[in-house]
This record gives C-alpha cells, sequence and structure tokens, in this order.
C-alpha cells in the first residue's frame, strides 16, 4: 500500500492524498485551497496525478478543503464512484453549489473589470459540474465493512468533527491504513466522541492544533455569554463568522441551552445563511447520529433551529435589512474565516464601530480576513474600502471542531503497538509540536507529509 501526499501537507487546506493497492489508485479527500488570492489560484492548476486510471474517490467529510475540488475534479474527467458517509453525501451539494455559485460570482466581477483583449475569466466550475460529481456519489453507513473492489474494502468511524465527518479504515494487500479525517475533540454538544481505531499499518492523522489544547469548554461558554452581555451594554452589535456546517449548530445549540442565562429574548438573532439553514435541515434528519444529550436537547428545550427570536435569511434583501439595525442584533454568517460571504457586508456596517463586536470561534488560516483581524489588524480592506477597525474582537478558541494537542494523542494512543504515523493537515508549527510530544511519548519517529512525498504501509 502506496501513499502519495498532494495537499494539506503543511497547510491546513486543500486535503489530498493518492493511495495504490491491490492495483487501484484511490484519493482520499480533493479539498479546495482556501487563504488569499494567491494560494486560491493554485486551485486551477493541474492536478498532481494522471486523472487516468484513478479508481474511486473517499471523501472524509463535507467541509470545502475536504471537497471543494471534486467537481473539478469531475470536470476534467473522473468517472469513478465518490464513496462519502450518508450524512456527508446529504452535507455536500449544498456545499458544493454555494461553491460553484461564488465562483460564477468571482467570474462575472472580475469579467466585468478586465481590461480589452484580456482572456474572460471562467469559473472553477458550475453548478452544472456539481451535479455531475454527485451522480457518483456512494452513500455509506457508519461502522459497516464494504468492498468496494476486490481486494480492498472500506470503514467508516465517526471523526466527532461535524455531522457525517469520517475516520477512513482502508484495508488492501493484507495492511490497513488509517485517515483521521479532522478529529472533533471529545464532548462537544450534537456529535458523538469520536471512535477509537486499534489497528493500522499506517495512520495519517490531522494536526490542526497540534501546538495548543483548547480552553475549557465550559470557561469558552461563560465567556460567550459575557461578549454578549457587553455588546448589550454597549449598545453594538455582534457579528460571528460561522462556518455553515457545525459551528452555525452548534452556536444555536448554546444559545437554546443559555437562552434565560444570556436574556436571548432581548436580542433579534440572524442566521444570515441560506447555506447554514439548509445544513441545519441536514442535521434535524440526521439526529440519529447526535449523542444522547443532544437527543434530549431537542426533545425538552425549545428546539435550537427553531428559536422565537432566530430569523434565517435566506434572500440578499433580507440580508441587507439587517444593516439597518443599529444594535440589539446577533449575526451568524458565512464564511467561518471571513474570507466571503455575507459576513463581509456586516463587517462593512459594524467594524469601525466601538460599539460593535467580532467574534471569531474557529481556526482562521494564514492569508484570510479572519487571520488579519485575530492578529489585531489596524485597518482592513473589504471589497476594495479600507477600513479602520474599531470594533471590539474576541476569538473564542474553546468552540474548536477540531481536537487539541491532547485528544489527538489521546486518539492514536488508541493503536495498538504504535503504528509509523504520518502528520497532514497541519502548519509546521503545530505538527513539530506534536510530532516531539508523541515521539517522545512512544518511542517513533513521526514524519511530516511534505506536497509529493511518498510512503508505503
Amino acid at each position: 500500500m502506496r501513499v502519495r501526499f498532494h495537499g494539506a501537507a503543511g497547510e491546513v487546506t486543500g486535503s489530498m492524498h493518492e493511495v495504490e493497492a491491490a492495483g487501484r489508485r484511490l484519493l482520499l479527500d480533493c479539498g479546495m485551497i482556501q487563504g488569499d488570492r494567491h494560494a486560491e489560484a493554485r486551485n486551477v492548476a493541474d492536478f498532481p496525478f494522471p486523472l487516468q486510471g484513478l479508481d474511486a474517490l473517499v471523501v472524509s467529510h463535507a467541509h470545502i478543503d475536504h471537497i471543494g475540488r471534486v467537481p473539478l475534479l469531475v470536470r476534467r474527467g473522473f468517472k469513478g464512484p465518490i464513496y462519502a458517509q450518508a450524512a456527508t453525501a446529504d452535507l455536500m451539494p449544498i456545499m458544493l453549489l454555494d461553491s460553484a455559485s461564488l465562483a460564477e460570482q468571482d467570474a462575472e466581477r472580475d469579467n466585468a473589470h478586465r481590461r480589452p483583449g484580456e482572456p474572460e475569466v471562467q469559473p472553477l466550475y458550475t453548478r452544472d459540474d456539481v451535479d455531475a460529481a454527485m451522480r457518483l456519489v456512494k452513500p455509506l453507513p457508519y461502522d459497516t465493512r464494504t468492498t468496494v473492489f476486490p481486494g480492498i474494502d472500506l470503514v467508516f468511524h465517526d471523526a466527532g468533527h461535524i455531522l457525517g465527518s469520517s475516520i477512513v479504515e482502508l484495508h488492501a494487500d493484507d495492511r490497513t491504513l488509517v485517515f483521521s479525517g479532522d478529529l472533533g475533540p471529545k464532548g462537544t454538544p450534537i456529535l458523538r466522541d469520536p471512535e477509537t481505531v486499534t489497528h493500522a499499518d499506517l495512520v495519517l492523522m490531522e494536526s490542526t492544533y497540534g501546538d495548543r489544547n483548547h480552553k475549557d469548554r465550559a470557561e469558552t461558554i461563560s465567556e460567550l455569554g459575557d461578549i454578549f452581555e457587553a455588546a448589550w451594554r454597549d449598545k453594538g452589535n455582534v457579528c460571528i463568522p460561522a462556518f455553515a456546517v457545525g459551528r452555525s449548530q452548534e452556536l444555536l445549540y448554546w444559545f437554546a441551552m443559555h437562552w434565560d442565562d444570556w436574556q436571548l429574548s432581548r436580542w433579534q438573532i440572524f442566521l444570515d445563511s441560506p447555506m447554514a439553514a439548509k445544513v441545519s435541515a441536514v442535521y434535524a434528519r440526521h439526529q440519529g447520529l447526535f449523542d444522547t444529550d443532544a437527543q434530549r436537547v431537542w426533545k425538552q428545550r425549545p428546539d435550537p433551529f427553531h428559536l422565537p427570536n432566530l430569523r434565517m435569511t435566506r434572500t440578499r434583501d433580507e440580508s441587507m435589512a439587517i444593516n439597518r439595525i443599529q444594535s440589539g442584533a446577533i449575526i451568524l454568517a458565512g464564511s467561518g474565516m471571513a474570507n466571503g460571504g455575507r459576513i463581509l457586508h456586516h463587517f462593512m456596517q459594524n467594524i469601525s464601530r466601538r460599539e460593535s463586536h467580532v467574534v471569531f470561534v474557529g481556526y482562521q488560516a494564514e492569508g484570510t480576513l479572519g487571520r488579519r483581524l485575530v492578529n489585531g489588524a489596524p485597518w482592513v480592506r473589504i471589497h476594495g474600502r479600507d477600513f479602520r477597525v474599531n470594533a471590539k474582537v474576541h476569538t473564542v478558541g474553546g468552540l474548536s471542531a477540531h481536537a487539541d494537542q491532547r485528544g489527538l494523542m489521546e486518539w492514536y494512543g488508541g493503536f495498538e503497538d504504535h503504528p509509523p504515523l504520518v502528520l497532514v493537515h497541519g502548519e509546521d508549527k503545530g505538527r513539530e509540536a506534536l510530532a516531539g510530544e508523541i515521539g517522545e511519548r512512544d518511542g517513533i519517529e513521526v514524519q511530516l507529509a511534505r506536497p509529493g512525498m511518498v510512503i508505503e504501509a
């Protein structure tokens, strides 16, 4: 079994790993590279492997950095099966159609400003490409061993990261490869904890937060309540860039749990993301994947997706109307790294106001507007205009959907005999710290994946 690394090998976006086994070639994830314009331009490049003879694609979960180039793969000739956990299969068209729509809008905007003689800009892919890709998707349940080709079996285990997120277990040639996908922390609301896997001949593990441990979740929730109280005193709005899958649903969960404590009835709450509204409906359809606490919350408390003062805005006019509100609004909107989407329009109205608050509740990749704000940029450029950052910017790290260093070490520690370990999906600072900790504890040499690197199991 041979693995060649192509993406998320020294960064946290563009997940893509090629596996050769039993005479077949499979791809693990086909994610989009996210960040600044230079990083995103890499998405247009040829794939670093021949599409001819690529037999199947296996996706770990529905975040764009893991599935964002799937329609492009199909557009360029891939015709094999795409295996995904059933809930992931339901989320994929929502995420990819939104991505295609943004790509088409970007191309339209660029073409409107192109100079005479410049070639017309084409979108990375279109909604028709998404439809073609979805026709290849084969949904699979958790914890069921499926023969995908003679001599190759596949098992999905719950990764606890977002709904449908999977640890991928691949069996071939009497060898077992385990790819963690993105692992969630234990105790995350709504989702079950990541499953423990005990046997592998090679482990590929994410390392997003390999150099740090998260704040205690209870402390984090208390911090959120304090921010809302301060914003109410300041008579401002609260803008929360939130990923449509996972983070938005978790925040609504906490709103329901702390409805009285945080006096949320006095606020207007907006989920300003048509995609997040659709995703929430998928979550509601898959309540059987929730943990026992979440199932109890959905029965006993106000339904987190139907809070009395929650408005899920779908149209552009509804979104624009929010900007007329000067105070008392909690606005959840994409994108989670503030590198596009409706949150930018809310920033344009609020980020220069001293009474406003901006709350980041997830990882901010290098090159994104979110990272610049978290790093304390005094000025930011949004849609060609410069804005002074007067709003109070908060980073609430304890809500991460990724396991921290302690959680990653614990998950790898569940394997018998300390199998060879390769770290993916992490910047070098985090990967090096995690490699050092695991190497010292378990007495093994941990490898850091690099683009083009090949390893055999």
